[in-house]
């Protein structure tokens, strides 16, 4: 029997990064302490990077097109700001989805074809993740160096930080505008972390229990399977152990479904969040891209927006494979070769359990935004259309703008 022990690259960058925010389970009483301290400071520095955004746009109204940048900026803090908070309060409830996880997802004893399912879907994660977290990082990249490159051949009182302090301090000079720096690339590295982290997360989960689904489709789709008159004679003697066995499926897919459910718990609210605001930040990332400006800025934005595409694929596309997976279990339950049983006790009460697990597999498990939809690829259709429609409608006011 092969197991999984954590090999894989998503989980271990995913588990690296949500540590250096402080969420993940604590071993000994250190590293909760560590973990403690880790947390409050991702808060501050969140809290501290929104209120210098909020007070520099206040001192931009106006100027359409610093506006526009500043709104980007402040929705990627804000999204990010969210989505710890609400991890945060569901701290409990988000642990023991890793020790879960950790327990019966990646940890787990599997066969030869369902370590092959494992591997699919650990590739599938590894992917998806090594392409969102490079334009995210990229991003943060932009943003650290755009300043770099506009200060070069620039004298100490026209030089740029990543965001205005706008103070009554010296900070343009040395040594003051080295510190400033410093302390700005500390807390962009924090926010493009918190920026990806959950949603990684979130990916790996989905994926992995649209998983767990696919392999208890293959358990009972082989659990009375045969190939010949003698081997149907072998099953029918085993007929009692392969009724446990399938009341163990049974187990597995009343506990999938649990979990799914506490996922909804979790998540609903983050969810909702992004499903409103993504076609709003893929449309501001659209107009600073178009925009006449300097090459590090729009490259930096050209990586935003693909990270903000990339991002929305994930997301959707692995809600759409928990539907999709939990949907096709019924089909599984059915050609189960049920009809090689005598009709006996066993045979009706085999019979009457997979009606139940049928009828049960008709109902899709997802998440929803709040209860008001599930997410799927449909979803990921509507917010891009989305997007175009207030590109549009930005493009016509900044015409209106020019024209006045």
């Amino acid at each position: 029997m092969a197991s999984t022990k954590n090999r894989d690259i998503a989980i271990n960058v995913t588990s690296f990064y949500m540590k250096l925010i402080g969420f993940w389970i604590a071993d000994n009483n250190a590293e909760e302490r560590r973990r403690r301290r880790v947390s409050i400071y991702t808060i501050v520095a969140l809290l501290f990077a929104l209120l210098v955004h909020l007070r520099d746009i206040y001192y931009t109204w106006g100027n359409f097109s610093e506006c526009v940048y500043m709104m980007c900026t402040l929705l990627t803090l804000g999204i990010s700001l969210f989505k710890i908070c609400v991890s945060i309060m569901s701290r409990t409830k988000f642990l023991n989805l890793i020790r879960y996880a950790k327990q019966n997802f990646w940890n787990s004893n599997y066969d030869p074809h369902e370590q092959t399912i494992i591997d699919k879907c650990n590739r599938t994660c590894t992917f998806l993740i090594c392409i969102f977290n490079f334009f995210a990082n990229g991003t943060v990249i932009g943003y650290i160096i755009r300043p770099l490159v506009a200060n070069i051949g620039q004298n100490e009182s026209e030089r740029i930080l990543i965001s205005n302090f706008r103070v009554d301090l010296p900070l343009y000079k040395t040594p003051y505008y080295e510190m400033a720096f410093i302390f700005q690339v500390l807390i962009v590295i924090y926010v493009g972390i918190c920026y990806l982290c959950i949603d990684n997360f979130l990916c790996i989960l989905n994926l992995h229990t649209a998983t767990q689904f696919r392999i208890l489709h293959y358990r009972l789709s082989n659990l009375y399977r045969t190939s010949s008159n003698e081997r149907c004679n072998e099953i029918l003697k085993r007929k009692d152990e392969r009724y446990t066995t399938f009341k163990n499926c049974i187990q597995q897919h009343q506990a999938l479904i649990g979990y799914c459910c506490k996922l909804q718990e979790v998540f609903n609210s983050i969810v909702l969040a992004q499903v409103l605001l993504f076609s709003l930040l893929i449309c501001l990332d659209g107009y600073l891209v178009m925009e006449d400006t300097s090459f590090v800025k729009r490259l930096t934005f050209i990586f935003h927006i693909s990270g903000c595409m990339c991002q929305l694929l994930m997301f959707t596309y692995s809600c759409d494979s928990l539907i999709k997976e939990s949907l096709s279990l019924a089909e599984a339950a059915y050609n189960c070769s049920w009809f090689h049983l005598p009709m006996d006790k066993i045979g009706k009460m085999l019979r009457k359990d997979l009606i139940f697990v049928i009828r049960r597999s008709r109902v899709p498990c997802c998440l929803t935004a709040c209860g008001f939809f599930p997410v799927s690829l449909e979803t990921y259709t509507k917010i891009l259309s989305t997007a175009v429609s207030y590109f549009t409608l930005l493009r016509n006011q900044q015409e209106e703008i020019i024209e006045t």
